[in-house]
C-alpha cells in the first residue's frame, strides 16, 4: 500500500497541477476552519493558482457567502452531503475559480449525535467543467479534534488533485 503524501506535499502536488492545467482554487470550509487554505497558501508561489478561501462556520455564513439555501440547511443538516455540495458550488460560483472544495463536520469533541457521530464529515469538490466528487468519512473520535481536522483536510487536497488531473483531460 502507498504511503499518502504529507500534507505540505500533497498541496504542492495541488498547486502545480491547477498551474498545468489552468485552474484556479477556491475553498468552502466549516470544520476544518481553513485548513486547506493555509496548507495551499504555505507554498511560496501559490498566490497564481489559489483563489479565495470561505471559512463558513455557521449556518448563517453557508447561507450568506455561499448561497446554501437555509431550507436545505434546516431540513437535512449543516453536515451532510447535499449541504458539501452546495457549500461547494456556492464557492465555485462565488469565486469564479475552476476548483472548489468543501468540507462539514463534526470534529468533536462534542456535537455529535446518533445520527451524526463526532468523526462525521461531509465533503465535496466540483470543477468548472461539471466534475462532481462527494464523500463521507466516518473518521475514529479516538484521533481528537486535530486529527479529525487534519485527515478531512488530506482528503479535501486529495480531492482537489484528483480534481484538477481530470480537468487536464477537458476540453478548454
Amino acid at each position: 500500500m502507498t504511503r499518502p503524501l504529507s500534507l505540505p506535499a500533497l498541496s504542492r502536488a495541488v498547486l502545480a497541477k491547477a498551474r498545468e492545467v489552468g485552474l484556479t482554487i477556491a475553498t468552502a470550509e466549516s470544520c476544518t476552519g481553513g485548513m486547506v487554505m493555509v496548507n495551499l497558501t504555505a507554498i511560496a508561489g501559490s498566490s497564481d493558482v489559489v483563489d479565495r478561501g470561505f471559512v463558513t462556520y455557521s449556518n448563517a455564513a453557508k447561507a450568506a457567502m455561499l448561497g446554501v439555501p437555509m431550507p436545505l440547511i434546516e431540513r437535512v443538516g449543516a453536515v451532510s452531503a447535499e449541504v458539501a455540495a452546495a457549500m461547494a458550488e456556492g464557492a465555485l460560483k462565488a469565486s469564479g475559480a475552476g476548483l472548489a472544495v468543501a468540507i462539514t463536520g463534526i470534529a468533536g469533541p462534542g456535537g455529535g449525535s446518533a445520527a451524526k457521530p463526532v468523526g462525521l464529515v461531509h465533503l465535496a469538490a466540483v470543477s468548472r467543467f461539471g466534475d462532481v466528487n462527494r464523500i463521507e468519512r466516518r473518521y475514529d473520535p479516538a484521533l481528537g479534534r486535530a486529527g479529525i481536522r487534519r485527515a478531512a483536510t488530506q482528503d479535501a487536497l486529495t480531492m482537489l488533485l484528483d480534481l484538477a488531473q481530470r480537468a487536464g483531460t477537458q476540453p478548454t
